[in-house]
């Protein structure tokens, strides 16, 4: 196995790629060992495509005419197992759903196939990405690749622990309350949610006024360099932003100077939740980081978190009850925990529900007239690092506490590593920008990035490419 070659960003690859110093077919076959030695530890994959050589070979042709289709023809990614893929079965975590292969790419799945992007295979996902742990009925449980007894988070755990363990350089993921940052912030990657349409997406489904597509990567550059891509026009999402042609690659050295940026940092977000000291610090240490490079860092919270949180907690109990109905006579195959949020939701009445929407759209308003004075900000993903499995309450009933107002009002947000813990677990913080500043959060990442550096890979991969597969016990319990 070559971790040298799996451990390459996009960049690096396409540039092996055209100088002929490595082909897509020997990235491709590297990753899939990595798969093979890797996965049975983490259960991050619930399918493995079949024509992943097919297609490497196809990019492999392509780069020794000198015709790639782009900046990530060849470059292996994966994709959530609620977005559809031609020729895999789209299950969504459930057992509520058959094993027959999709007939149509997802856009954002057509726009990676047309810049030559090969699709490694589908991750896992809890029951129709419910909630943030990645467990379900259908596949088990997903781990943690930096402690197997924790949980890599949800509901785009699976992408997360592949990404973190070089399988592969980039994945595809989705969140609808903190889905891409969480799994991000507890594995040590990169995670970033685009401004609500950013991303066509569809079908959308019950979820359709909270769900964001987005990457999740090893480095910022190669998050921007997908959603360049993927952020390509598709009419099938009605309610996708109009195209603008952003080259966000680009973007990372467009911005304007860190001396520019006015920053709000805040440890809490004013939620009366108690913050992990690891998780308070990072954010500090984040604060500190720009307030060196010139920038004006003022404590304070942006308004309405909290009243977000609680329209987050009546929408998307509806969301899980209408999916529920759509399930008829399977929803007895439900998770249990989101049949619950479904019983929830039947409680809520259509006046709540609509009152809870004009609030949205009231307190999209205050946000507004805070990013008039702020630029940015900085604040925690989530109030702890990664929980162990053991620990994790009943029904695993936890809620997105800084993630979900992000989607309720439709802001760019990224999770980025941001140093360890004594106990060898990923710190991260949570940095959040006004609607439609999708590159300048993107940006500001690259910031941090450079100033902190991306999280190595972990322990796990060190051990198994070291012939100790420590795993195994964990495992079997």
């Amino acid at each position: 196995m070559d971790d040298g070659l799996c451990g390459l960003t996009a960049r690096e690859m396409c540039n092996l790629y055209e100088s002929g110093a490595a082909s897509p077919v020997e990235v491709a076959e590297s990753i899939l060992e990595r798969v093979r030695s890797f996965d049975p530890a983490v259960n991050a994959y619930c399918a493995v495509a079949d024509d992943v050589l097919e297609s490497a070979r196809a990019s492999e042709e392509r780069w020794r005419r000198g015709t790639p289709l782009g900046g990530l023809d060849g470059v292996p990614v994966s994709i959530k197992d609620n977005i559809a893929v031609t020729g895999l079965p789209i299950r969504y975590g459930s057992r509520t759903t058959p094993a027959e292969p999709a007939r149509v790419d997802s856009p954002c799945a057509a726009r990676l196939r047309e810049a030559g992007a090969i699709c490694i295979g589908k991750t896992t996902l809890p029951d129709h990405a419910h909630k943030i742990v990645t467990d379900s009925q259908l596949t088990g449980i997903t781990r943690n690749p930096w402690d197997l007894g924790r949980t890599p988070g949800g509901s785009s755990g699976g992408a997360a622990a592949a990404v973190a363990l070089g399988m592969p350089a980039a994945a595809i993921g989705t969140d609808g309350g903190g889905s891409i940052r969480i799994p991000a912030a507890f594995t040590g990657t990169f995670g970033f949610k685009p401004t609500f349409g950013r991303v066509p997406h569809a079908p959308r489904g019950p979820f359709a006024l909270l769900s964001h597509v987005g990457p999740m990567t090893r480095c910022v550059a190669d998050a921007a360099r997908i959603l360049t891509v993927i952020s390509r026009p598709d009419n099938r999402d009605w309610y996708a932003l109009p195209f603008d042609g952003s080259d966000y690659e680009l973007g990372l050295k467009c911005q304007p100077s860190p001396d520019a940026m006015r920053i709000a940092l805040s440890s809490t977000l004013g939620l009366p939740v108690e913050v992990e000291s690891d998780v308070h610090d990072a954010v500090a240490t984040a604060g500190s980081i720009f307030r060196t490079l010139g920038a004006s860092i003022r404590h304070t919270d942006p308004p309405g978190v909290a009243r977000c949180n609680a329209i987050h907690a009546a929408l998307w109990p509806a969301c899980c009850q209408q999916l529920a109905d759509d399930m008829a006579d399977k929803r007895v195959f439900l998770d249990p925990s989101l049949r619950a949020y479904a019983d929830t939701g039947a409680l809520v009445s259509r006046s709540t529900l609509l009152g809870a929407l004009v609030e949205r759209g009231e307190l999209g308003a205050k946000i507004n007239a805070f990013f008039d004075e702020h630029d940015l900000v900085i604040c925690p993903v989530y109030p702890s690092t990664a929980m162990r499995l053991a620990e994790l309450p009943a029904g695993n009933s936890l809620f997105p506490h800084f993630t979900a107002w992000c989607n309720q009002l439709g802001l760019p947000a990224a999770s980025i590593y941001a140093g360890m813990t004594d106990e060898g677990m990923p710190l991260a913080v949570q940095i959040v920008g006004a609607p439609r500043t999708d590159a300048l959060v993107l940006w500001a990442c690259s910031v941090l990035e450079s100033a902190i550096g991306p999280a190595p890979f972990p322990g796990l991969a060190r051990g198994l490419m070291a012939g100790m597969p420590a795993w195994a016990g964990i495992v079997a319990r």
